[in-house]
């Protein structure tokens, strides 16, 4: 393996800066030069095409990125960016911290800095960026639960990104198949530290949180740009409040923030409806939180059907978290083929995909046409988007 020395050199760099082709191609010819291996070449060409769209702050001189998976598990900036936001103290873990960007963002206004990984080749990556970085930081190349065990520190906050995925690659949701086991995790982390923040996958179940962990303060549901990215459990273990905040956010979007407690999620009503003039439908997040009744009655809204999860008003509501479509009724036959329109399918018996091809349609264009049921039975309505 080369070292970093060798992939910084210039002309190693300007190469990797400027190739523009497809890198599988690279990994069949010889190697480009000596010093490194066509496959570390591609290794740090799709890093910096990641960092491009992902994670735009390590587009500078001297940055080494990691293998693909890496990359894939780490979050983005944006979503690190906003997790950091009110965070500060002392001492400050992240647990397994991966390529760190996480760690890069929640870490800044701490004085300690403690970042864990298991893997070696990963953490020393790590600790060459954050030294190019100019960031300070003790680095701890240990497994989360033996740091855990041998550490005398309490810190302010402790943070951890479970590995998701088994040795064979398989995708794993319960806490107790997660690597580290959060569950069998939960006393030590209590016990030494004021905050917990877990990051979690977005296809997690928000109820079996709930059910499964203690002192949780607050769960939050991150999308960035309408798509669930994660979902963090924030525990204080002193705490005495035995309500839940469950956050929903959508980054990079003009939806407001909303906020509610796992009481009010349990407690609301609804009443339901066939379409109004206005049509509401929830962004990701939002959904995510299973807040379908809640999103009723906080908006003044009716719900159309138990399992459809659009929401109508007579009146046009502002500030609502996701977008607001005007609608009237359309009968089939007003449908026109080969024109285009942005498809919606909503507890509706066939896909959006069988729709296109049973009335001839195209994607796209300004109006919407959606496909849905109600209380009153199936609906096809004729939208414009108000927001």
């Amino acid at each position: 393996m080369s070292t970093f020395t060798d992939l910084l050199k210039s002309e190693i760099q300007l190469f990797i800066k400027d190739y523009q082709g497809v890198t599988t191609d690279l990994l069949l010819k010889n190697n480009v030069f000596t010093e490194v291996t066509n496959k570390e070449l591609v290794q740090q060409i799709q890093g910096r095409r990641v960092a491009v769209k992902k994670l735009p702050f390590l587009l500078r001189e001297g940055i080494i990125y990691p293998k693909n998976l890496s990359l894939e598990q780490a979050s983005s900036e944006a979503t690190a960016r906003y997790k950091a936001q009110e965070l500060r103290g002392k001492r400050f873990a992240d647990l397994t911290c991966g390529f760190g960007i996480d760690a890069y963002f929640l870490s800044e206004l701490f004085e300690e800095v403690t970042l864990v990984e298991e893997q070696p080749e990963l953490l020393s990556i790590v600790q060459h960026n954050w030294e190019v970085l100019e960031r300070k930081a003790t680095f701890v190349n240990k497994k989360a639960e033996a740091f855990l065990t041998d550490t005398s520190q309490h810190y302010d906050v402790l943070y951890i990104d479970p590995a998701r995925r088994d040795t064979q690659q398989q995708k794993k949701f319960l806490l107790e198949d997660l690597s580290p086991n959060i569950l069998e995790l939960q006393p030590l982390l209590l016990e030494k530290a004021d905050k917990v923040i877990t990051k979690l996958s977005p296809l997690i179940d928000i109820h079996y949180l709930l059910n499964t962990l203690n002192k949780v303060a607050c769960i939050e549901v991150i999308a960035l740009r309408n798509e669930v990215k994660e979902v963090l459990v924030i525990q204080e273990p002193q705490s005495t409040i035995d309500e839940v905040v469950i956050r929903c956010v959508n980054l990079e979007s003009e939806d407001p923030i909303l906020s509610f407690t796992n009481r009010e999620l349990s407690a609301s009503e609804v009443i339901y409806s066939s379409p109004k003039s206005y049509l509401y439908i929830p962004n990701n997040a939002l959904l995510k939180s299973g807040a379908f009744n809640y999103i009723a009655t906080y908006y003044g809204l009716k719900k159309l059907e138990v399992n459809t999860h659009l929401y109508t008003s007579d009146e046009l509501i502002d500030n609502f978290a996701g977008r607001i479509l005007e609608v009237t009724p359309i009968h089939h036959k007003q449908i026109k083929a080969k024109s285009h329109y942005n498809i919606i399918a909503k507890n509706y018996p066939l896909s959006v995909a069988e729709l296109k091809k049973k009335y001839h349609l195209q994607e796209g264009g300004t109006d919407y046409l959606i496909f849905t049921r109600s209380v009153s039975g199936m609906e096809m309505l004729l939208g414009k988007e108000q927001k």
